[in-house]
């Protein structure tokens, strides 16, 4: 693991999943995801949580230490933020965007995947960059 701090990759993979918390949930953008996706309450409803929070959390840390690999042991905090905002927006957002664009889904939900993606990279950099 070479450098590697596995407490810094698990804070940063523990934020992400908080954001996306709040991202989803009705104080922001969880009612306008919800039209956009076509959810309906009750298919929300249903589902295994823990698989379903469980699986986004381990998704979310293993997103974490791939990217804290990238950047490398004591990434310096700029690097690692312009890093983070560069591989969420134009990694993440656009390669959903190509997939967005065929499936012909709706620019509302572009944006606000897109946006997540982009803040949660974002916020992978700051906390790594942060913690030496």
């Amino acid at each position: 693991m070479n450098g590697i701090n596995l407490l810094a990759v698990i804070a940063a993979g523990v934020s992400a999943f908080v954001l996306g918390g709040a991202w989803y949930s009705p104080l922001l953008f969880g009612k306008p995801w919800q039209r956009a996706t076509g959810l309906s309450d009750e298919v929300l409803k249903g589902g295994n949580p823990a698989v379903i929070f469980g699986g986004s959390l381990v998704l979310s840390l293993i997103a974490a230490f791939v990217f804290a690999m990238f950047l490398g042991p004591n990434p310096p905090i700029g690097l690692a933020l312009g890093a983070g905002a560069s591989a969420g927006l134009c990694w993440v957002a656009a390669s959903l965007g190509i997939n967005y664009l065929f499936e012909r889904k709706s620019l509302t939900l572009f944006l606000i995947n897109g946006g997540y993606n982009t803040l949660q990279f974002t916020l992978y950099g700051l906390v790594l960059g942060l913690w030496h």
